[in-house]
């Protein structure tokens, strides 16, 4: 009688896991609003997989690729691929991490390790990759369940709020200048000082390179400088070219700005060998005078950017030079208020959905 208590009791506790519910910000259907949605299963993970307790994510717009359906993803679905926390459960199969590790979870979402991006070490860029907050339910919910090759070990002292923003705007400045292949005291341009450009400031800087920051405005000067910058450029006031080919010219551009015109009007700066870095996603097609380029050999690369090892380097490179976001916090109950600030563009410089758990 005592064991079937027992067991009895078990099968009560199991239950009530089962039954345990959360709250999620997500888009109901494809073209939809954000909405906050409560009694939401807390989902179980699979072989493979790993459940984390989110405390901190942020908001990115390329979360709209999300409720515009881009890659096909189901709906309802919560988006977020800026998501810190800890291990709250293992599936079956996984190594490595245990209940309590401090872990958050990037763009990248998982890889097939079978395709020939893949076998080329290319996760990033796998065929059947997936994204979290697209292919699954991301951070804007107060758990997830994702693949345990997309997990990033956070450093202990990192906090959860400013590890979000470094595993999307981060690893993208991050990564994407480290295998620019430029050295030591070359010149690096960051075209804006927004959400992406004040990470690509610091990293920058922190580099070796010599900073120059170009934006609209004399407002953005101080913080420009605060960040890492050596040089500022008002560009309504000042011709960029004329004052970075004075400087020898840029052995990197980094395009942080969506503005096509901004990009394109900077081209004629590129030193020797310089090379244009696009990782925004630009308003407009690029039109390349490559006249402007052919003697120099410029090129113009774009960069995607990276996986959960690329992560792991981005934020104890950030912990070590003391590289942070600049960031609004917005508790879940606000979640809509904190996109549409996002999609306003007047943000300084991420919103961050906090979850009180």
């Amino acid at each position: 009688g005592q064991q079937n208590k027992q067991q009895t009791n078990n099968k009560q506790i199991v239950k009530s896991m089962s039954n345990k519910t959360m709250r999620q910000a997500r888009f109901e259907a494809k073209g939809g609003k954000l909405v906050l949605a409560d009694n939401v299963p807390i989902p179980e993970p699979k072989a493979g997989e790993v459940r984390v307790k989110v405390y901190a994510c942020g908001i990115c717009h390329s979360d709209t690729f999300t409720a515009a359906g881009v890659y096909g993803n189901e709906f309802p679905r919560a988006p977020g691929h800026e998501a810190a926390g800890e291990v709250d459960a293992v599936g079956e199969g996984v190594h490595g991490f245990k209940k309590g590790d401090k872990v958050g979870v990037g763009w990248f979402g998982g890889h097939c390790g079978e395709c020939a991006n893949c076998k080329k070490n290319v996760w990033v860029s796998c065929e059947k990759g997936k994204i979290c907050g697209i292919s699954y339910d991301g951070g804007y919910g107060e758990y997830l369940v994702a693949p345990h090759d997309a997990l990033v070990r956070l450093p202990a002292k990192l906090d959860h709020k400013l590890a979000g923003p470094l595993l999307c705007a981060g690893i993208t400045t991050f990564n994407s200048l480290r295998n620019a292949g430029a050295k030591a005291g070359a010149v690096c341009v960051v075209i804006g000082v927004g959400g992406l450009g004040h990470l690509g400031i610091q990293f920058a800087s922190q580099m070796g390179f010599q900073t120059v920051a170009v934006s609209r405005g004399s407002d953005k000067a101080e913080l420009a400088k605060k960040l890492g910058a050596h040089h500022y450029v008002d560009s309504e006031s000042t011709d960029p070219v004329k004052f970075i080919n004075e400087l020898g010219g840029a052995d990197i551009i980094l395009a942080t700005a969506p503005s096509t015109k901004a990009t394109q009007q900077l081209l004629p700066s590129l030193a020797l060998n310089g090379q244009l870095l696009v990782v925004a996603i630009l308003d407009k097609p690029l039109e390349v005078d490559t006249l402007s380029i052919l003697n120099k050999r410029g090129s113009i690369r774009a960069w995607a950017a990276g996986d959960s090892r690329d992560s792991e380097d981005t934020v104890n490179f950030s912990v070590v030079h003391n590289i942070a976001p600049m960031i609004e916090e917005f508790p879940l109950d606000k979640a809509v208020e904190a996109f549409d600030r996002m999609m306003s563009t007047k943000a300084k410089f991420r919103c961050v959905i906090v979850h009180n758990h």
